[in-house]
């Protein structure tokens, strides 16, 4: 459906991330995967979907001067978001430790944002769901981590993994936006291209 709305366009995805590759593949559209190394930082004063905005923009901008004509490039970032902060990969273990500590009994959000840059255009579109965490027993953690090794993810947990199997009590939402990747909004824009 959507290949043929696309075939004029030369789509990018700019992500390293096997689910987001996954989930964009499950569009049934043609895709290559170019990915450049960008430091993640934003400033201060953004907060919540700023925040991702920001960042999935970032991550386009070493594209700019290379775009052809008919090239549709694809960024995203996500970001968990609890008691007012943002939660993003863990740097090590007690990092991941602590942040599934802090997520352990509450509820928060998972915010993903999604930029599409051509040579002409470029607009941002993003997604929350809300996910409710059970009370983790540390050796639930302990486990998680040295078994999953969640590292590359936000928040450091995989909806899609153990962790979320046994201790996602409630989502509202998207349940690929927590994976990284809230693809019918996806599929909405690029139905519009």
């Amino acid at each position: 459906m959507l290949s043929t709305k696309l075939s004029k366009y030369n789509v990018i995805l700019a992500s390293n991330s096997p689910r987001r590759q996954e989930l964009i593949k499950s569009l049934d559209i043609p895709f290559s995967i170019k990915t450049k190394d960008i430091e993640e930082r934003y400033p201060k004063e953004l907060k919540h979907s700023q925040i991702t905005d920001y960042l999935a923009a970032l991550k386009a901008s070493p594209f700019s001067t290379e775009l052809k004509e008919n090239d549709l490039l694809i960024t995203s970032d996500t970001i968990v978001w609890l008691n007012n902060k943002a939660l993003g990969k863990p740097k090590n273990y007690n990092e991941a430790f602590n942040m599934l500590k802090e997520l352990s009994g509450t509820t928060h959000e998972v915010i993903t944002s999604i930029c599409l840059t051509s040579k002409t255009f470029q607009y941002i579109i993003n997604d929350i769901t809300i996910v409710t965490f059970k009370e983790l027993l540390d050796e639930e953690i302990n486990y998680y981590i040295k078994t999953y090794k969640p590292f590359d993810k936000a928040g450091a947990y995989g909806i899609q993994e153990w962790i979320g199997k046994i201790g996602i009590t409630k989502i509202e939402g998207s349940y690929f936006n927590v994976m990284g990747f809230p693809v019918h909004k996806l599929y909405k824009e690029l139905s519009k291209l």
